[in-house]
């Protein structure tokens, strides 16, 4: 599989080189607003290949993604110290309608990987500007989210991560919801397996989880700019998914309709990922208060669009 990268900078490149350790793709092409900077990411991340895989990374025009089956859209503006993701809007809605017609000149049917933030409008944004079905433009959503609410859980249950069945919903930003009441460690609920173990969960210590998922973004960039290898592995991950037609759960971001009465825009929830991108959407098991925080979530992301 030929995998195309629109977006050279860290969070590009990081999944580029994600892509090649993990051998999920034939080969990875960037393309960049800088060729220089393309060029540059794609010979030094090329270089770690003979350690890991015989993944190919090279760099070049919008002409040399012909053949590509996916496109991930890592282009836009960066994300300021204390700025929301939704405040990104209004400077990358116009990246996206500049690139998506050169993408789509050259694949007509890709399969989009949306990272640009904010990724839920972002989604919204590259599915009405490419006339593709929504199963076919995927935002990375909540997958990271996610990743870190499993990996707070590991620490504190003493269970490793890919044990820990949980997962965030709605907006990848501020208006995330944890879910609690259908979270599983191994085939006990989260609360009865913390329990057995010893190491019970406390409000406080909810709160804390809480905390920690929702602001992660905000104390990464304050100490060092940028976040990109979460999600660059995240990346990654669905590209394994879609080449390796695996149908694993992931919580990624698309329009959808009538899920858990919820209007019709892009937010996360599991969903089925294989060849053909989203083969399923599994609507949410939630108590009333996580329904609620959903659907406001879901609301704010419904705004956004409307007013857009």
């Amino acid at each position: 599989m030929r995998v195309g990268i629109i977006g050279a900078g860290m969070v590009g490149s990081t999944a580029a080189y994600a892509i090649g350790l993990l051998g999920v793709a034939r080969s990875v092409v960037l393309v960049d607003l800088s060729p220089v900077v393309a060029r540059a990411q794609a010979e030094d991340i090329n270089h770690a290949m003979p350690f890991a895989s015989t993944t190919h990374v090279t760099w070049g025009s919008y002409d040399d993604l012909a053949g590509a089956e996916i496109i991930i859209l890592a282009a836009g503006v960066g994300q300021k110290p204390g700025e929301s993701r939704l405040s990104l809007l209004s400077r990358n809605a116009e990246v996206f309608r500049k690139i998506l017609g050169e993408i789509l000149a050259v694949v007509p049917n890709p399969i989009l990987l949306v990272a640009t933030n904010p990724v839920d409008i972002m989604t919204t944004i590259a599915l009405r500007l490419s006339g593709l079905p929504p199963h076919r433009v995927i935002g990375s959503g909540t997958i990271l989210d996610t990743a870190r609410f499993r990996s707070l859980l590991s620490g504190h249950l003493g269970i490793a991560t890919q044990s820990i069945h949980s997962y965030v919903l709605g907006e990848h930003g501020d208006s995330e919801v944890l879910v609690w009441s259908s979270a599983r460690a191994g085939n006990m609920h989260l609360d009865t397996f913390a329990a057995h173990a010893g190491v019970p969960l406390t409000d406080e210590f909810k709160a804390e989880i809480d905390h920690g998922v929702r602001n992660a973004a905000y104390s990464i960039i304050e100490g060092k700019g940028a976040t990109f290898y979460g999600i660059g592995a995240g990346l990654a991950r669905l590209v394994a998914a879609i080449s390796r037609d695996q149908r694993i759960v992931l919580s990624v971001s698309t329009e959808t309709e009538g899920i858990a009465g919820l209007p019709r825009t892009a937010y996360s929830v599991p969903r089925i990922i294989g060849r053909d991108g989203v083969e399923l959407d599994l609507a949410p098991t939630l108590d009333e208060a996580e329904h609620g925080a959903l659907a406001a979530s879901v609301k704010v992301l419904k705004d956004t669009v409307d007013a857009l």
